[in-house]
């Protein structure tokens, strides 16, 4: 499948997307929507306190530092 990449103006951008039926805008909201949460994703992991934070987690795990999701919970239901 071949690839063509265009310049758009963002305002001309605007434009088309106001001429789309609601149905199309939910769909064209539902790719950015996705989109937006990749970069945010990369951007994530690339942000050094969650490299750090992320490596003490696991630390932590190997250490065997941590709660079951069921202690979690049965911790939670002790102090109600």
């Amino acid at each position: 499948m071949a690839t063509i990449r265009l310049q758009v103006s963002f305002e001309s951008l605007i434009e088309a997307i106001t001429s789309l039926s609601l149905e199309q805008k939910r769909e064209l909201m539902d790719i950015l929507e996705e989109q937006m949460s990749e970069t945010e994703e990369d951007l994530a992991e690339q942000n050094p306190q969650i490299i750090a934070e992320i490596a003490e987690a696991r630390e932590a795990y190997k250490k065997g530092d941590y709660k079951t999701i069921q202690e979690y919970l049965a911790s939670r239901s002790n102090k109600s």
